[in-house]
Order: structure tokens, then C-alpha cells, then sequence
């Protein structure tokens, strides 16, 4: 039984090159992602310092030095991961209605105050003397982040070709990578200044990515799939159309787009359409793909990377230095998925991706089942090759659940559901990684080395779901996605026998 297919269509649209004007608006808007990234990075890093540990979380820099303490239970504090989740929850949140300011007034907006919103909660955050402004400062950033993972994922898809979409879409993981290592760096250099205020520099830091989002997103021009939805001149859309595709030849491409526009909704509307039976498959994925991403695990890597390095023994800068190399090699593979993706197409990095981080997973569990103990720590071989079997976990995510957990729901949505399927997808994401983030130091204190097992055990279901239920969509212009769905052995079932009862009707008239 054939479980997936790639549409192979002679009619794709494939007029138009790689203009700089496109490269250079997708460029600036990925740095949503940078904004992401380096939260994402700088968050662990700061945890795991003791200045900042001694000062705001006494009780867990007091309990670090405790001897009787395990291993595992070390960084176990409720207040602690309340500072790192607490951003999800406003990013969640914060998407709702970013969904409708990214639907009624556009992808660039939504940009800019998500760059806006992250400079406040910087400002916050590097100047924080309690714990209550400086989770504060984290919900500001949330604000942003909710923003930015609204509209730029939008934006990318919609101003690339469709034969390069993946890779354009997947700039937007790839600032994610770079925003962590950077992140990372600026931790582990900020670790080594005397006075014990190394921390705020590398809160205070985020300014500078959120500034460049702030002050270039104004300069951005507006998808033709938004001026088109929103009601603009159909002119001044084909005349942007033109200019991001470097070629006069664009009538059908907008015909497509005015045609998939043409029945209007407002966001109440968009929410019942997209609960109706027709567009069941996107809306399962739309839950499912970003609640399996956060389900790998990768964000307790990127979060809490250092105190994972900490618990297993290794010093401070050690572990810092450790949580840099990961996030240099997850920027890598992040690099190799965007010049593969459009080639070997989705399903098969997903793959390939899953068996990579099953097995690193496996073999990190089972190191730390047989010889990490409640106390001491592990020998320097051991240690080695756990940062071994993280990296081989990490390149596993960045070819196929990093990127792609973005890449396919962004491009999966008909116009008429596509802010309000995305505003889902961000939605879901972050509800997990709120919840991921919240109970991992309290899961690691209980499950110990049983947690690489729990997050292994829901790769090997998301693979097999992926396997099954996700056809391919590389090459495949935007406008007719539905194909994917009607041409599928199992979402075939749902879509066409709506299709079907649409058709009797029209005839019946």
C-alpha cells in the first residue's frame, strides 16, 4: 500500500527566479526566528549561572552545593522553570490575536510589533533587580515571539517560488540555529565576567537582533497573498508580483491567488471553516505537527542544554562551551535540510531525521541508566560521548523536526483558513513547549534517566505518523494544496466524499 506520494503536476507554476528583492525581504523576515533562537539559547545559559542563580533563585544555588542532593533533582524548582515557560505563555497567548492583526492588516505589521515588543521585554529583563520584573520582561518577550512565529512563517511561504518554498520557509529554523548559537556565545563569554553582572549583558543583548527586526521590517513589502485578501487594487498585487518574481509573466500565478481569495471570511468565520469536515486533515496536522516537534524534546536541549551538561558533571564554562558546540552543528543540519528539502522532499527528511534522534536518544538514556548515579558524576569517556549522541540527536532534529515542523503547516492552509490554521499551529506549539518547559527539571528529578526513553518512545510514534498520514507537498504551489489530500490513501476517504457531495449538488441545481 502506497502510505505517501509526491505530486508530480506538469501545471506547477514555475515562472519567475531568484530575485534579490525576494532574498533580501525573506532574509530581514527570518529574523523573527533569530528572536526565538536566542531566547531559546539564553535562557539556559543564564540558569545554569551562578550569579544569576544566587540571585534570584537562591534556593536552587543553595541546593546546587548541597552534597545530598541527586544528581538529578539539583535544578528541580518550580520559580526557576517559571522564568524560562513563562514566555510561552504570553506568546500563546499573544497569537490569537495576532492572527487577526496578520490577517486584516497584514504580515508586515504583525512583524514589526513582535520586534516592538521584544525590545520592551529586553529592556526589562537586562535591567532586572527582582523576580517579578524580570518575568515581566519574559512576558513581553512572549508578546513578541507570539508575533513574530504568527506572521514571518506566513510570510516566507508565500513570497517564495514553489519550487524553492522549502527552503525559503525553512530560513526561518535556520535564524532560529543561528539565533541560539549566537545566544550561546554571548553566554559563554559573559560567563567569564568578574563582578557576577555577566547575565545581564546576555539578556540585555536581545536588543540588538530585535532592533534589526524592528527598524527592517519597516522596509519590508507586503505578500501579494495578503494585498489580495485584504481587498487591495489586484493591480498593485500584480505589479509586487512581478517585481518579487522578476518577470512580467505572472497572470497566472495571480489568477490562482484572486481565485483562492474569493470567498471572504473574518476570523470567526475562518475558525468554523476550518472545523468543517473538508478541511479535517489540515486541521489534524496543524495540531499534530507542533505538538510532535515540542514532543522530541529539543527544546529541553536548547533550554536547558547547560544544566543537563551540569547534571551530568560538567563544570560551568564546560557545559557552556558543550551547549555552543550543539548549536553550531544544529545549525548545519538546518543548513544541509534547506539545500535538501526541495530535492528529497519532506517525508523523506522526516525519516531520516526520526531514526537519527531514536537512536541517540536510546543510547543516551542507557549511559546515564548504567552509570549516572544520584551522586558524583560521569567519567570524561562517558560524558564525550553523550555530547556525541546530543549532537547526532540535534542534526537529526535540524534536517527534518526543526525546520519541517514549521515548513509544512505553513504551506498546507487554503487562503481563506491559512492565518487562523497558523495562528493553531503557533497556538498548539507553544502550549507544549509551556508544558515541556515546565515539568522538565521536575520530570529529570523523577524519571531521571527514564526522560531520553519517554522522548525517544514519541519519536517512534510521530515517525510512524508522519510515515502513514503526511503526504509529500514539495513543489506544489500554495493555491492547489488540496490535491495532496484527495490524491492520498487515507485523507482521500474524508476530502473526496465531501467533493463528491458538492458536485451532486451543483448538478442537482
Amino acid at each position: 500500500m502506497a502510505v505517501g506520494l509526491a505530486i508530480a503536476s506538469e501545471n506547477v507554476q514555475s515562472n519567475g527566479k531568484i530575485t534579490t528583492y525576494v532574498l533580501l525581504s525573506c532574509m530581514m523576515a527570518a529574523m523573527g526566528g533569530l528572536l526565538f533562537g536566542y531566547d531559546i539559547g539564553i535562557a539556559g545559559g543564564v540558569t545554569s549561572m551562578d550569579p544569576f542563580l544566587k540571585k534570584f533563585f537562591h534556593k536552587v544555588y543553595i541546593q546546587k552545593e548541597d552534597a545530598k542532593v541527586s544528581n538529578y533533582c539539583v535544578f528541580d524548582s518550580q520559580l526557576l522553570t517559571s522564568f524560562t515557560s513563562s514566555l510561552y505563555v504570553a506568546g500563546l497567548v499573544t497569537t490569537f490575536f495576532a492572527s487577526y492583526v496578520t490577517k486584516a492588516f497584514g504580515r508586515k505589521p504583525s512583524i514589526v510589533v513582535g520586534g516592538a515588543a521584544f525590545l520592551a521585554g529586553t529592556a526589562l529583563g537586562g535591567g532586572a533587580f527582582n523576580v517579578l520584573m524580570l518575568i515581566f520582561g519574559r512576558l513581553l518577550l512572549g508578546v513578541g515571539v507570539g508575533f513574530a512565529n504568527q506572521a514571518v512563517p506566513l510570510y516566507l511561504s508565500e513570497m517564495a517560488l514553489p519550487r524553492l518554498r522549502g527552503a525559503i520557509s525553512n530560513g526561518f529554523q535556520l535564524s532560529v540555529c543561528f539565533g541560539s548559537v549566537f545566544a550561546t556565545l554571548i553566554n559563554y563569554g559573559t560567563d567569564k565576567i568578574e563582578g557576577g553582572w555577566g547575565w545581564r549583558v546576555s539578556l540585555a543583548m536581545a536588543a540588538v537582533p530585535a532592533s534589526v527586526l524592528t527598524l527592517g521590517a519597516l522596509f519590508l513589502p507586503e505578500t501579494p497573498n495578503s494585498l489580495i485578501q485584504r481587498g487591495h487594487d489586484h493591480q498593485k498585487a500584480k505589479l509586487l508580483l512581478q517585481r518579487i518574481r522578476g518577470t512580467d509573466d505572472v497572470q497566472e500565478e495571480l489568477d490562482g491567488l484572486i481565485e483562492a481569495s474569493s470567498s471572504k471570511t473574518d476570523d470567526k468565520q475562518s475558525l468554523k471553516i476550518i472545523l468543517k469536515r473538508r478541511y479535517r486533515p489540515q486541521l489534524v496536522m496543524a495540531i499534530a505537527m507542533p505538538f510532535f516537534q515540542q514532543m522530541t524534546g529539543i527544546n529541553v536541549i536548547g533550554c536547558y542544554a547547560p544544566l543537563l551538561y551540569r547534571t551530568m558533571g560538567l563544570g560551568e564554562s564546560a557545559s557552556l562551551f558543550s551547549a555552543v558546540i550543539t548549536g553550531v552543528i544544529g545549525t548545519a543540519s538546518t543548513f544541509i535540510s534547506m539545500f535538501t528539502v526541495d530535492r528529497l522532499g519532506r517525508r523523506a527528511l522526516f525519516m531520516i531525521g526520526g531514526i537519527q534522534m531514536i537512536a541517540s536518544q536510546v543510547i543516551i538514556g542507557g549511559i546515564m541508566a548504567f552509570h549516572l548515579k544520584d551522586h558524583g558524576g560521569l567519567s570524561k569517556g562517558y560524558a564525550f560521548v553523550v555530547l556525541i549522541m546530543v549532537c547526532l540527536y540535534v542534526v537529526g532534529f535540524g534536517l527534518s523536526w526543526g525546520p519541517l515542523g514549521w515548513l509544512v503547516p505553513s504551506e498546507i492552509f487554503p487562503l481563506e483558513i491559512r492565518s487562523v490554521g497558523q495562528s493553531i499551529t503557533v497556538a498548539v506549539n507553544l502550549i507544549f513547549t509551556f508544558t515541556v518547559s515546565q515539568t522538565f527539571l521536575t520530570m529529570l528529578c523523577h524519571f531521571r534517566y527514564g526522560i531520553f526513553f519517554f522522548f525517544g518512545g514519541w519519536v517512534v510514534v510521530m515517525t510512524i505518523f508522519v510515515y502513514y498520514f503526511l503526504p509529500e507537498t514539495k513543489s506544489l504551489p500554495l493555491e492547489q494544496m488540496e490535491k495532496v489530500w484527495q490524491e492520498h490513501w487515507f485523507w482521500k476517504r474524508i476530502v473526496t466524499e465531501i467533493s463528491d457531495k458538492k458536485h451532486n449538488r451543483e448538478i442537482s441545481i
